[in-house]
């Protein structure tokens, strides 16, 4: 049995993903999935990426996009989440700063650089004709590193999925002062050069397994609970959050789609030059 060592966020994003390996979906089909949590994020999965510590990543799609230009010797095999992912823009609560336009001069909390708390808020600066320094960034690790630079003062942003830090709103410990919507589908699949090499047909097999699994999630009847229960969320944030997310069900990538990402990366500065669609896209 091929084992396929699987990285993503511990976040309700992957419910489809854990669902699919207890109903042994991946084994029937002769693969054995070892999933790996990464609660820093996309920039602590490019790493491992390049570390060959996984073979495949649920990531964010600027971010493996940014990295792959940058040296990360994978490509983006299929799509898994379609829709647009929702940013919080967060403060601490006891933080003054109370208006999204007053951000951009603050100091900036972000998991690791070339993630997506890294590449979101200079996007959004750029598309706003304002811009963000590298001295205004402050590398945390993850989410509970946020919240402890946040209440120090440290520093006073911190970008992050806003349904994933609504508990922390709701509790009084985080302000959330603006919103922001990246204009592209946000996570994307990536697999290293080297499984793709060596294993395409379990590949396959892999992205069938979980885009059946992507549907039979969306059209299932109690998907809103099954993620409430699981991720300790409010029904009805749950409720908001599944009815305005759409996973991907077939191979298709939209080239388009990731021209856009590379031009708002370009007007970013946070690559130099786009490249070729060879060098990002893989079809299986």
């Amino acid at each position: 049995m091929k084992k396929i060592r699987v990285g993503g966020v511990p976040e309700h994003f992957n419910l489809p993903w854990h669902l699919a390996m207890e109903n042994k979906h991946f084994e029937k089909q002769g693969l054995d999935i070892e999933w790996v949590s990464f609660p820093g994020g996309t920039g602590e999965m490019n790493q491992a990426l390049r570390n060959n510590e996984v073979d495949v990543c649920m990531l964010l799609t600027e971010g493996i996009i940014a990295d792959i230009i940058k040296g990360n010797p994978s490509k983006i095999i299929g799509m898994y989440v379609k829709t647009p992912l929702i940013w919080g823009v967060h403060t601490h609560i006891a933080n003054p700063l109370s208006l999204y336009g007053e951000t951009y001069d603050k100091q900036y909390a972000i998991s690791r650089f070339g993630s997506g708390s890294h590449l979101i808020p200079i996007v959004d600066a750029t598309l706003n004709k304002r811009k963000i320094s590298n001295d205004q960034l402050v590398e945390i690790k993850n989410l509970d590193g946020a919240i402890e630079t946040l209440s120090k003062g440290e520093t006073d942003v911190f970008y992050w999925e806003k349904y994933t830090t609504k508990p922390l709103v709701d509790q009084g410990i985080l302000k959330r002062v603006g919103e922001f919507v990246t204009p592209w589908s946000c996570f994307a699949i990536a697999a290293t050069d080297k499984i793709i090499e060596t294993a395409p047909d379990e590949l396959k097999s892999m992205m069938s397994v979980i885009h059946f699994n992507c549907e039979q999630f969306m059209n299932s009847t109690n998907a809103v609970e099954l993620v409430s229960e699981k991720y300790h969320q409010k029904l009805e944030d749950v409720e908001q959050w599944f009815y305005s997310t759409e996973w991907a069900t077939s191979d298709y990538v939209s080239t388009k789609m990731i021209k856009n990402v590379m031009f708002m990366l370009k007007q970013a500065k946070i690559i130099e030059n786009e490249v070729s669609l060879t060098k990002i896209l893989r079809r299986l």
